[in-house]
């Protein structure tokens, strides 16, 4: 993250935020913690490798807390803190700017190659 700073600070956004599912992850746990199934399904086609690399990725930065409930068997939730809650809403925007996007884009029909499939 240091050498992203340096370069410049949105680059430290994109340096936690950036990666296969984590703002998926991220929005999907604004509603409030979630065990991990529960997040695997609610993420989508998310392998539990890829989402357990991210999950600890957003652990090292500050952005999701891991709570182990002394259980047998252990019951493990996710959750935001709050620089994760800030981090969801900033996705909830980009949500909301990539449906604007792609809007033109899905009603275009025709291109210079012919109807759009």
């Amino acid at each position: 993250m240091r050498r992203a700073l340096e370069v410049c600070p949105i680059e430290v956004g994109v340096a936690v935020a950036g990666g296969d599912w984590k703002l998926t992850t991220v929005w999907k746990l604004s509603g409030g913690p979630l065990r991990f199934g529960e997040l695997q399904r609610a993420v989508g086609p998310v392998s539990a490798k890829t989402l357990t690399r991210q999950l600890r990725s957003l652990e090292t930065d500050g952005v999701v807390v891991r709570t182990v409930f002394p259980e047998v068997p252990p019951r493990v939730t996710y959750e935001l803190t709050e620089a994760g809650r800030e981090l969801a809403g900033i996705a909830v925007q980009l949500g909301r700017w990539s449906e604007r996007f792609i809007a033109p884009v899905e009603a275009s029909t025709v291109s210079e190659y012919g109807p759009a499939s």
